[in-house]
């Protein structure tokens, strides 16, 4: 495994980040619980969960991913060894269910973290993210910014002092963002700089092959902010394993399962993988390899965050951490971009 350091902290993480949403729903516990095992085995000890996980979320299975790796946590007994990352839910209607108030107040703050220590059985979360903006701003499928009627009041003060008293309390050690904008980034490090409140170490978005949006903006301000990356679906659904590719139906794969996750399912997709796999396999890897090697080796990504529901997928997911990209085939990867930048937003 190859590790690099939380940004602006000296709390030593796993390059490869284990995801999982799927626990709870597509993964039963003791398979949780099996991946979990060989992940750290290999060397991963990053973690990254959510109040509402799994996914998709619905009140039947919210908070089960906690808790499974809450019970995991109290039968291994390595608590201490795991570098843990959890969300709270911003604002969405189909998450009411959570809570009466889907925002980030003070009280739904205190809410939503006790129950998610209680879930997790540990007494406090290394990294506390704001799952995504309560202002309207970035939404699934959305390539840019579209101006609409938004009732939001900037509250980040607010926020910031709230997450520094549960850091003072010892209940979180640090924070991060997630499914956040450059200027939503910017915000938050404007307001800790200059009134001495809680830097955010992280932001948690998408990006992959298919998804290189975060290069535009963002990419920027984390590098010169010192702000990292935790890269989410860098294989798209599982898209950029190729296995869509033959005609197979693949019944019990997320785009399967999941219809409604469509911003990988298009055709622009489809014809961009497919352009992917030839340049992986004219380099003798697989797309799965290709694809993960080149998210892990991106100046601006903090870590990986890999998802997958059988055990052959997390031990092949994992093993790209020791694959490095030719200048040459980072050169053809980016000759695809050109022809089909960005297919999913």
């Amino acid at each position: 495994m190859k590790y690099t350091t939380l940004p602006n902290t000296d709390i030593k993480i796993s390059k490869i980040c284990l995801g999982t949403m799927t626990f709870g729903q597509q993964n039963t516990e003791a398979e949780g619980h099996a991946q979990m095992d060989y992940a750290l085995e290999k060397g991963v000890n990053f973690f990254d969960t959510a109040e509402m996980y799994s996914v998709p979320g619905r009140k039947e299975t919210y908070g089960s991913t906690e808790k499974i790796i809450g019970t995991w946590f109290k039968k291994s007994g390595k608590r201490e060894e795991i570098v843990l990352a959890s969300k709270i839910a911003g604002p969405n209607p189909g998450l009411s269910y959570i809570r009466e108030n889907m925002d980030f107040s003070p009280e739904s703050i205190a809410l939503s973290l006790d129950k998610s220590l209680t879930r997790l059985q540990t007494d406090y979360i290394d990294l506390y993210q704001l799952h995504w903006p309560e202002r309207k701003a970035n939404f699934f499928g959305q390539r840019g910014f579209k101006v609409q009627h938004d009732v939001w009041e900037d509250n980040v003060h607010s926020v910031l002092e709230t997450l520094e008293g549960f850091i003072k309390q010892g209940k979180i050690k640090h924070i991060g963002l997630s499914n956040e904008t450059p200027w939503g980034i910017m915000r938050f490090l404007e307001e800790s700089k200059y009134q001495n409140l809680p830097k955010i170490k992280t932001v948690q978005n998408p990006y992959s092959l298919l998804n290189r949006t975060f290069e535009i903006g963002s990419a920027e301000v984390c590098m010169r902010e010192n702000v990292g990356l935790l890269a989410y679906s860098p294989m798209a659904f599982g898209i950029l394993s190729g296995k869509f590719l033959n005609g197979e139906s693949h019944p019990n794969s997320r785009i399967k399962l999941f219809p409604q996750f469509a911003r990988y399912n298009s055709a622009q997709c489809a014809e961009a993988t497919k352009l992917y796999q030839e340049v992986a396999h004219k380099n003798g890897m697989t797309l799965t390899e290709m694809a993960l090697a080149f998210v892990n080796q991106q100046a601006f990504v903090t870590s990986t965050i890999i998802g997958a529901t059988t055990m052959e997928q997390l031990k092949e997911n994992i093993a790209t951490i020791d694959i490095v990209l030719s200048d040459k085939i980072l050169k053809e990867i980016d000759a695809v971009q050109a022809v089909i930048p960005d297919p999913a937003p």
